[in-house]
């Protein structure tokens, strides 16, 4: 039987690292299957449920990889189906209407409190045989009195819960519209879902949906509940822990793969490994080996994993993700140096593509400023005479290699009697601003030699300027 598993969030707002790492699990479950991922929409909330919510999940999705085999489906495309279950509920005699009002609730919730009780619907429309006059019933759902829900979840193992313990939930709304656990039970069961991972949030409206599938004669998928993530004080994930959207890691510098490599850790592990590739993930994934515990969310390891790609992904697949940070710069990366070969001698300098993009903006354009402190050690003294000799030499190159390259500067060097650091210094000073960067033949052979001489110029007209 084909595994299939799906991601069903709420479009209330952005995709976030809880919901991001659900959906990760459910796709790698399917992938390592060779199942079908299914992505739903539950839009039944039509207060709080927006397109630019809807967008910004899709967005979210594209942007890590976790492409899906079918949907996006739409819970408020699907009304119809849900009225034709409710009214086979209400045909069976599992369902009926309550008339209570929002008062008679609350005085029934707060009578059971003072005696410390569990506040619970105490069924008292059940038997109701005639509509109160001037309300408009919701529909509530016959639960089981007697007996016991067992889930054998695949992340906590087995969870018992009393029938007496669930009263009867609401499964339709006074104008009809369906409610979260009803929707959710339909759509499972349509959809063919036979696995459901989700985060543990849901584990109690799990036995509810238990129920309904088995009095429509439905057998349950199998559940896994993951364990919340929390911040590094303890306390449930919220935006000052790090719990923004997807794209805000985006915008801050991250490849998908490394919040992928980090979230897949957030609560699943593989003996003592840390990075792992998608490919690995896909492969070694398996709900055995989730942690039942809360996993905490930990900013400084994701940025270490970001590091660990930049430095060993393929450099043409960071460049992709570069060009977007670059363009925040205004830079254009295809006027200026190959942006593959920029990536392989910079990415080690850099956690972030944010800082990686900061670090090579000088190969595009000319420095604006000179590194204050830098200036005052490597522009003193003879600076402009070595730098004009440099300008010189470079300029009468016929062959613009490193090799070549290296040959002038040692010449300059021979030519001056100084040591290579009196003509090095001034020389990276002039053409990078004072940015990191790697060996200064490689540095002036991907600027280029006319932008080369042209900072030449500039940094001696800076030094006579400030003589």
């Amino acid at each position: 039987m084909t595994v299939r598993t799906r991601f069903a969030p709420s479009p209330t707002g952005y995709l976030h690292i809880g919901g991001a790492r659900t959906a990760l699990f459910s796709w790698l479950y399917a992938r390592k299957h060779g199942g079908r991922f299914v992505l739903r929409i539950e839009d039944t909330d039509l207060e709080r449920s927006t397109a630019e919510s809807v967008n910004a999940i899709l967005e979210g999705m594209t942007w890590l990889g976790l492409e899906y085999d079918e949907g996006p489906f739409y819970q408020t495309e699907r009304y119809p189906r849900y009225k034709e279950v409710i009214q086979q509920l209400f045909d069976q005699g599992h369902a009926y209407h309550c008339y209570c009002s929002k008062e008679e609730l609350e005085a029934m919730r707060e009578e059971q409190m003072a005696k410390k009780q569990k506040p619970r619907y105490d069924g008292r429309c059940r038997h109701r045989t005639a509509p109160r006059d001037g309300v408009e019933p919701v529909v509530r759902f016959k639960n089981p009195t007697e007996g016991a829900v067992v889930i054998d979840d695949l992340v906590k193992g087995r969870v018992v819960i009393s029938n007496a313990e669930l009263d009867d939930l609401v499964i339709a709304r006074p104008d009809g519209s369906p409610t979260y656990n009803l929707t959710v039970v339909v759509d499972d069961a349509d959809m063919e879902i036979d696995y459901v991972i989700r985060g543990d949030d849901h584990l109690n409206n799990t036995p509810r949906q238990i129920n309904i599938l088995k009095t429509l004669g439905i057998e349950p998928p199998k559940y896994a509940h993951l364990p919340m993530i929390l911040g590094d004080d303890g306390k449930r994930l919220s935006k000052r822990h790090g719990a923004v959207s997807v794209m805000q890691y985006r915008e801050e510098g991250y490849l998908p793969e490394a919040v992928l490599n980090y979230l897949v850790r957030l609560g699943w592990s593989h003996g003592d490994q840390e990075v792992f590739s998608v490919g690995e993930m896909i492969e070694l994934f398996d709900l055995d080996n989730c942690n039942k515990a809360a996993a905490t969310f930990n900013p400084e390891k994701l940025r270490w994993l970001n590091h660990q790609y930049l430095m060993n992904s393929d450099p043409a697949h960071v460049a992709h993700h570069l060009s977007y940070h670059l363009g925040s710069l205004e830079i254009d990366p295809s006027e200026g140096p190959d942006i593959i070969a920029v990536v392989e001698a910079q990415r080690e300098k850099a956690k972030t593509l944010v800082e990686l993009a900061q670090v090579c903006a000088f190969y595009y354009r000319d420095p604006e400023e000179y590194n204050a402190k830098s200036a005052k050690k490597a522009f003193a003294g003879d600076a402009a005479t070595v730098l004009a000799e440099l300008r010189d030499a470079m300029a009468a190159m016929s062959e613009w290699t490193r090799a070549s390259i290296h040959a002038t500067l040692q010449h300059v060097v021979d030519t001056l009697g100084v040591g290579f650091g009196k003509v090095g210094m001034p020389a990276r000073l002039a053409v990078t601003g004072g940015a990191a960067s790697p060996d200064l033949d490689l540095v002036l052979f991907l600027v280029g030699k006319d932008a080369c001489v042209r900072r030449f110029d500039k940094a001696i007209a800076f030094i006579k300027g400030h003589a």
